[in-house]
């Protein structure tokens, strides 16, 4: 008889990284067309359809694997797809904010603008030099931290998940049914 092989975590990581990019892509223009202030706490449920993918694509992985998985395996899901949907998200962050909707990354350096002049903290000169370089590097450092954040989002909650999902076969059970 021919057993199954083993489903890749990867695979399934990056499926998962895949539809969670276009779900987010979807929220982020439904958010825009809505017309909705980008620092409401709207802008948090992109990260709870995060967390939900990240269980549910080591839920997949522990069925891929008849209903048991290792504290291991299920954690590498987890990082696997934090990973990629990082790399994803920070590629779509970067285009949205530099070509597809700069006039959001613009509102979003005015409101920064604001903020430091309000604070008064720093002359208008050191605002204005630190305005240019969030001009110049802010979608490109945007889409760098996305791929730490969800580096670390996917390390905290594949720990979490790992934890919940774990289940390994006792020394009692068999892999053939025949037996």
């Amino acid at each position: 008889m021919e057993q199954a092989a083993a489903p890749s975590s990867a695979k399934i990581a990056i499926k998962w990284s895949l539809i969670y990019t276009l779900v987010a892509i979807v929220i982020t223009y439904a958010i825009e067309i809505a017309k909705l202030d980008i620092n409401s706490p709207i802008k948090y449920i992109t990260y709870v359809v995060l967390i939900v993918f990240l269980i549910l694509a080591q839920k997949e992985h522990k069925s891929g694997l008849g209903g048991y998985i290792k504290f291991g395996d299920a954690f590498v899901t987890g990082l696997l797809y934090g990973i990629f949907a990082g790399i994803l998200t920070a590629i779509f962050v970067y285009i949205y904010l530099s070509f597809l909707s700069p006039e959001i990354f613009a509102q979003a350096i005015e409101q920064q603008r604001q903020a430091l002049v309000s604070s008064g903290k720093l002359s208008s000169d050191q605002i204005d030099h630190a305005m240019d370089i969030a001009k110049k590097y802010g979608p490109i450092m945007g889409a760098v931290v996305t791929v730490f954040m969800y580096a670390i989002i996917g390390v905290i909650v594949g720990l979490i998940g790992a934890a919940i999902l774990k289940k390994e076969p006792s020394i009692y059970s068999t892999s053939d049914s025949n037996v």
